[in-house]
């Protein structure tokens, strides 16, 4: 990048935290999450940048969710689930749930956990085992917000979804998302939906993840209605 004066690139899975060691500078929520899905080359200096919460929270917004003051439950604990996680409670969510299941893993979740505390002290942040359902229960009845970061409900796993044996929680007011596109209504989305919810598929994500990258490469803005004419036409 720097020696072909590259003004910056996308990465993706599996080389987002290789590529977070080996950029100068972190920036945002990538310091928190340490992984990086956008470099931007400025004059020489590699800042690494990622847009994974970016793009799911402008997606909501989109949607007309508000984000301020509000309390999560997200299930997962993957880099893009960690992400979203971190850019939530940079951006004024009160209280976070995480969710994720107890395997070698999990005290990774957990401390990352602690890690976005710790930064942002205006958003309680806890996490619990995602075997334990009832907790789980608990939690989604009492938040505004209920988020899929897992691959559950994706081709193949189609005919799961992580509220199965919880069709309950489906409340009032609940907004429900899933990072998932593929299906793009999941079994999880269709459950809310016939339960009154309103309901936020994973596709708008990865246009706003665009978006944001853009804005970052260019300093313009992208103009996003002409590029939603092509993106969401199929």
């Amino acid at each position: 990048m720097r020696l072909l004066k590259m003004r910056g690139g996308n990465v993706t899975m599996p080389d987002k935290i290789a590529v977070a060691q080996n950029v100068d500078e972190l920036a945002g929520a990538a310091k928190l999450v340490g992984a990086v899905n956008t470099i931007v080359n400025e004059n020489g200096k590699l800042v690494g940048h990622i847009t994974d919460g970016n793009g799911f929270n402008d997606n909501l917004r989109d949607h007309g969710v508000t984000l301020e003051g509000k309390k999560v439950t997200i299930v997962g604990g993957g880099g893009a689930a960690t992400a979203i996680q971190a850019q939530m409670a940079l951006d004024g969510v009160k209280e976070l749930s995480i969710f994720n299941i107890k395997d070698d893993f999990f005290q990774r979740t957990v401390e990352m956990g602690a890690k976005i505390q710790q930064e942002v002290p205006t958003c309680t942040v806890n996490v619990y085992d995602l075997a334990d359902k009832e907790c789980l229960r608990k939690e989604i009845l009492e938040s505004d917000i209920l988020v899929n970061a897992t691959i559950v409900g994706m081709k193949p796993l189609q005919d799961q979804s992580i509220t199965d044996g919880l069709e309950d929680v489906f409340h009032e007011g609940l907004v429900v998302a899933d990072t998932v596109y593929n299906p793009l209504e999941t079994k999880m989305l269709q459950q809310a939906k016939e339960a009154g919810c309103k309901t936020v598929n994973g596709k708008g994500m990865l246009l706003w993840q665009g978006v944001a990258a853009f804005k970052l490469f260019t300093g313009q803005d992208m103009p996003v209605d002409e590029v939603k004419e092509q993106f969401f036409k199929d």
